[in-house]
């Protein structure tokens, strides 16, 4: 697991564009974090990161936005889904067949349809002790591919390239 912190939705959002540089098609990010968290934030970094220069609004209430970019970008908020046989009549797990990069927000809510291999963000917040609010960002890869990936943009973070 890595851990970083940042400081502002500005820094969340450099923090995803830098990270969505080591991505490769058919990743799927699985993130988490409570409401107000910085999931939509975070998720419009990894869009910049992907060359994406659409607008990056959370898919709530449409459950999913499909973006257009050098890889395709697939962004999901499957907070209001009922349960799995909900995804599955609306084709969630398709998309993870796609050769895009596949981001779900609450993917507790699908958890037995996510690949077994994904990159887990939680996202947290905590306090200073002047009362501003950070965040604190923890990244996880399940797979070989993808834990590879993760060393390397944990390298990378670490040296501050």
């Amino acid at each position: 697991m890595f851990t970083i912190q940042t400081y502002s939705p500005q820094e969340t959002i450099a923090l995803a564009k830098r990270f969505a540089a080591y991505l490769n098609p058919g990743t799927i990010i699985a993130l988490s974090g409570e409401l107000g968290a910085g999931k939509t934030v975070f998720a419009k970094g990894v869009a910049i990161g992907l060359g994406i220069n659409e607008h990056i609004t959370s898919p709530t209430f449409t459950i999913i936005n499909e973006y257009d970019g050098e890889i395709p970008f697939y962004h999901m908020d499957t907070y209001r889904l009922s349960d799995e046989s909900e995804a599955l009549d609306i084709g969630v797990d398709e998309y993870f067949n796609y050769s895009g990069i596949v981001l779900v927000e609450w993917p507790e809510q699908i958890e037995t349809l996510l690949p077994a291999e994904c990159i887990r963000v939680n996202i947290k917040k905590g306090w200073q002790d002047d009362g501003r609010e950070y965040r604190i960002i923890e990244f996880t890869a399940k797979g070989h591919k993808l834990e590879k990936l993760m060393g390397e943009f944990v390298e990378n973070e670490i040296a501050g390239n």
